[in-house]
């Protein structure tokens, strides 16, 4: 967005065809607003009636005046070249713009209208049109957009569809250029996908045509305002006590973790609360695709991957971000989600002193992530053997995390697993702890969290380091209810 800003000191040709690439951003805000705005035609009520012209005239001239004022305000910010500000100076910028407005102009407004004029033209001008209230509630978890009338939510777990509405699929397309242009991101038929993260955390993914055959998807992950703790996690029936002092453990001793899930089970949730453990006094670098991680630790680094530019340039990938991290004297490295080629370089990082590592990764079991990390570690371009691979990750790893999220909506932790060195050319999973399912019971999974009676062999290297796991986390008969 900030390339439509012209600057000084440009060749003529140059600014004027940025001032009309500004020109052409402003009408398309002031087309949306417009249809925001416009009101609907009288329909005719059962007996064949329509309403008089006094019935809708006031609405027609608050909509009208807002409309007309809209436009008008979309000038002033374009010449004040604000459009590539910060939210805060926009906003500062509308109000400013309605106090003037309103004390030079003697408008047909009654008091409530002249109150909520100023909050509704900065919604037309930075918002999200009709998901407005759905970003406002903090129970949404998740909101999908697949055509103007079909509108999904996440809340709690459970999908459900909602009333909102878009006009068409053209509105549903104005939305997303509005909420791409204000990050300084575009999309269109040459670039028709984007994958962006929002000023409150949240991630956006939005899709239009040719790739996108039914027309515009939008898609936001939300987050809450404040992250779930370890004993909210507890509390929601994520873990068991027991699960949760033995992996605090585990963190402060500097093993490596890696957690493994589908879709929304949990996984960067969990792995915050994991990072609580981490000590205050080291070093945290975080490299993610999306920044999302929210860490209570003062001394942390904020690494983010970038897609490439119009010209296909200027890319940096999460393999660069791991690469770059090395030195930048790190006492933790957080991978937000291994994906491709970086699992290599993170695996190398691990096994050459830089421990107390914790990733995600997509899986659907314990074993099946190492199957995917393996093949991501092939993703390199290296043509190592598949022995050299997973001797690599024996060695980097020590704990893995499977989660899920089950049919309730409630995610769960379903194992805890040790990697236990190499068993011929297979890692060594051995289950510390894990989640039994008893059934279904108004429409809740129930069951329980138990040990399996094994005592992880790095509790003996605990012990070199004096520390010690107290043996009763690990018997048998320790089980947590969890209904």
């Amino acid at each position: 967005m900030m390339d439509s800003i012209p600057a000084a000191g440009l060749p003529a040709d140059e600014g004027s065809r940025q001032h009309e690439t500004r020109k052409q951003f402003r009408a398309a805000l002031t087309t949306a607003a417009a249809d925001r705005l416009r009101p609907a035609t009288p329909r005719a009520d059962n007996h064949g009636r329509t309403p008089e012209p006094e019935q809708v005239h006031g609405a027609a001239d608050y909509l009208t005046i807002k409309g007309r004022l809209h436009e008008r305000l979309l000038d002033d910010i374009g010449e004040r070249e604000l459009l590539g500000a910060s939210e805060e100076e926009v906003e500062v910028a509308v109000r400013e713009f309605v106090e003037e407005t309103l004390a030079g102009e003697d408008l047909a407004l009654n008091e409530s209208e002249r109150l909520q004029l100023a909050d509704e033209l900065l919604e037309e001008t930075l918002g999200v049109g009709p998901l407005a209230p759905l970003m406002a509630d903090p129970a949404v978890t998740d909101i999908l957009v697949n055509a103007p009338e079909r509108v999904y939510v996440e809340r709690f777990g459970i999908l459900e569809r909602t009333d909102v509405r878009f006009r068409d699929n053209a509105h549903i397309l104005r939305v997303i250029e509005r909420i791409a242009a204000r990050v300084g991101r575009r999309i269109d038929t040459s670039a028709p996908m984007v994958d962006l993260r929002l000023a409150d955390g949240s991630r956006v993914n939005a899709t239009v045509q040719p790739i996108s055959l039914d027309g515009p998807t939008l898609s936001i992950r939300r987050f809450g305002r404040q992250r779930l703790r370890r004993e909210d996690l507890l509390r929601l029936g994520m873990w068991s006590p027991e699960m949760l002092h033995f992996l605090e453990l585990v963190v402060r001793l500097r093993k490596n973790i890696l957690i493994s899930g589908g879709t929304g089970a949990g996984k960067s949730t969990l792995l915050g609360a994991l990072c609580e453990a981490i000590p205050n006094t080291e070093r945290i670098v975080t490299i993610e695709d999306t920044a999302e991680l929210i860490l209570d630790q003062d001394h942390v680094v904020r690494l983010e991957t970038r897609p490439p530019n119009i010209e296909e340039k200027g890319a940096v990938s999460a393999r660069d971000l791991v690469t770059n991290s090395l030195r930048m004297r790190p006492d933790r490295i957080i991978v937000g989600e291994v994906r491709g080629a970086e699992a290599l370089d993170m695996l190398q990082a691990l096994n050459t002193g830089h421990d107390g590592g914790v990733s995600t990764i997509h899986a659907n079991s314990a074993r099946d992530a190492l199957a995917r990390l393996e093949t991501m570690v092939l993703m390199s371009g290296l043509d190592l053997p598949s022995r050299a691979i997973r001797e690599q990750i024996s060695s980097a790893l020590h704990i893995l995390v499977q989660v899920r999220r089950f049919e309730d909506g409630v995610r769960r932790i379903e194992t805890v697993s040790e990697i236990a060195g190499m068993e011929g050319n297979t890692p060594l999973l051995q289950e510390l702890f894990r989640f039994v399912r008893t059934g279904l019971k108004g429409g809740r999974v129930t069951g329980h969290f138990e040990a399996t009676g094994i005592v992880p062999r790095l509790t003996m290297n605990a012990r070199e380091q004096g520390a010690d796991f107290p043996l009763e986390l690990f018997h048998k008969q320790q089980a947590y209810p969890n209904v």
